[in-house]
């Protein structure tokens, strides 16, 4: 028997040192059995072993658990709970996500086949022109929408003329409160008056109009404000109202701050007339530059989904809203219910794509294109659990508006929560049948009545619901909502024109 067969096996737990790589190596071999010392030189290696210096290998309890650990490889189960339990703590649920995305789409798929199977394609571009304007050489509109500076001047003028101290508090509020009574109903008389003006057009005129009634009211109550602070010799105002002499922007770029009445200019004002949002300030923040790639991807969305908006609505709803006046003029109930289903969809994906095209897009293409610095103009109104978190999130130029100007201003005066929120909710309600009954010329409150009935939806809500259920309300009624006031005006529409119309041939 040589050296080597002395040696016991050799295992995979080894630790070796090299002392030299040619001449003396010297190696330390660990195994089951011991210490191996690895001696060579050159190409002779001796090996040597000393087994008494191995100290004693397990003790009885290590022993026994080494006969039972192969017993416990084979065990597969432990106590846990499924996934889809709530006590799981499970939340990964992207998958999900993708299969519903997927199951949206298929679906809706096979919606726009059998609609082209059925109408053929419906989209016209041609026809979207007649929506806005009758006659190609009357744009009774648009004039509307230039006269609205003559508003402009005269709150601009008022306020120069306030802080020289030509005419008292009293007077200037007396002609504000006069221009924009002027400002809401100077465009209702118009559009009721002049025949050429179409529905379509008319809803954006009284649409330009109802935000320059807000935009002023801020520029007035901000001013007067300022005028205040004033005369109670308060030099340092607050950020909305501050005049530093210099501030320095996040690109390094140092803008001199306005003070009042440095404020009153032509240039200022309009830049707020443009600006997007509602709530005036003396010194608004601003971005360092125009990015010009981000400009350029706003506007081919605002372009893209105009079109998108367009070719929906005359390929989609347009034929469902037709198909829905006979069940509505009969009043038969099941087929109401079933065009009210059938509308809901392309509906609620159009209200969608407005808000991403206006609040995104739009706002964030005027918003860049003035250096506008505050880009929230809207919150995760998706996640709402309650009806009032939804309007409180989805637009915020205007619950900044109604919280500045409106809410807090109610609760000062000692009016009662409940009280105030209610007033902000009717004050909606007015501007929402304001912006639908004019340009249709027709008054059914049914915008009045669906606002309203947010308030008790919203108690209900957050009463009896929370979560998951109360945000699964707040779409059910996004979503089931808008489509019930749609039927009733589109129904109410047509039976005061077309009906008229296709029944007059038979009464001559």
């Amino acid at each position: 028997m040589n050296d080597m067969d002395e040696v016991g096996p050799i295992t995979r737990r080894r630790r070796a040192t090299i002392t030299s790589a040619r001449e003396n190596v010297s190696l330390k071999r660990m195994n089951r059995k011991g210490i191996q010392n690895v001696q060579g030189n050159g190409n002779n290696v001796v090996f040597k072993q000393n087994v008494s210096e191995i100290p004693s290998s397990k003790t009885p309890t290590e022993r026994r658990n080494r006969k039972t650990a192969p017993i416990e490889s084979l065990s597969c189960h432990s106590v846990q709970e499924s996934l889809l339990s709530s006590t799981s703590g499970y939340r990964n649920y992207r998958g999900v996500l993708n299969w519903c995305v997927v199951m949206l789409v298929l679906s809706n798929a096979r919606l726009f086949l059998e609609n082209l199977l059925k109408y053929g394609i419906l989209v016209d571009p041609i026809q979207v022109i007649s929506l806005f304007v009758k006659d190609p050489y009357s744009w009774p509109a648009g004039c509307l929408v230039i006269v609205a500076n003559v508003f402009i001047l005269v709150t601009l003028y008022t306020e120069r003329w306030l802080s020289m101290g030509r005419f008292g508090e009293h007077l200037g509020l007396m002609i504000h409160s006069t221009n924009l009574s002027i400002i809401l109903a100077f465009p209702v008389f118009v559009v009721l008056m002049v025949d050429s003006i179409t529905p379509v057009g008319g809803a954006l005129a009284l649409g330009v109009y109802t935000i320059l009634f807000l935009k002023l009211y801020s520029y007035k109550d901000v001013n007067r404000w300022c005028r205040e602070m004033s005369h109670a010799k308060v030099r340092r105002l607050a950020r909305s109202l501050s005049c530093p002499s210099w501030q320095s922007s996040k690109g390094g770029v140092e803008q001199s701050q306005v003070c009042y009445p440095g404020n009153l200019t032509i240039r200022d004002l309009y830049y707020f007339v443009l600006a997007p949002t509602l709530c005036y300030e003396l010194n608004f923040p601003r971005s360092p530059q125009i990015r010009v790639s981000f400009l350029l991807r706003r506007l081919f969305e605002m372009l893209f989904f105009t079109q998108l908006l367009v070719g929906l609505t005359q390929q989609w709803m347009i034929p469902i809203i037709r198909n829905s006046m006979k069940p509505l003029e009969d009043m038969d109930l099941s087929l109401m219910v079933e065009r009210l289903l059938r509308l809901a969809v392309p509906n609620h994906l159009l209200w969608l794509i407005f808000f991403y095209s206006f609040f995104h897009s739009t706002l964030n293409f005027a918003a860049e294109l003035l250096r506008f610095g505050d880009r929230e103009f809207y919150r995760d109104w998706w996640n709402s659990e309650t009806v009032t978190y939804f309007w409180q999130n989805w637009n915020i130029p205007v619950h900044k508006w109604c919280l500045r100007h409106f809410y807090k201003p109610l609760l000062r005066k000692g009016v009662s929560k409940w009280a105030s929120q209610s007033a902000v909710f009717f004050a909606s309600a007015f501007f929402h049948e304001y912006l639908v009954s004019v340009p249709l010329k027709m008054f059914r409150l049914w915008a009045f009545m669906g606002m309203m009935a947010q308030l008790p939806l919203a108690w209900f809500v957050a009463r009896f619901l929370s979560g998951n259920y109360g945000n699964a309300a707040v779409w059910i009624s996004l979503i089931i909502g808008q489509p019930i006031a749609v039927l009733m005006y589109v129904h109410d529409y047509y039976v005061l024109h077309h009906r008229v119309e296709t029944e007059a041939p038979g009464t001559l």
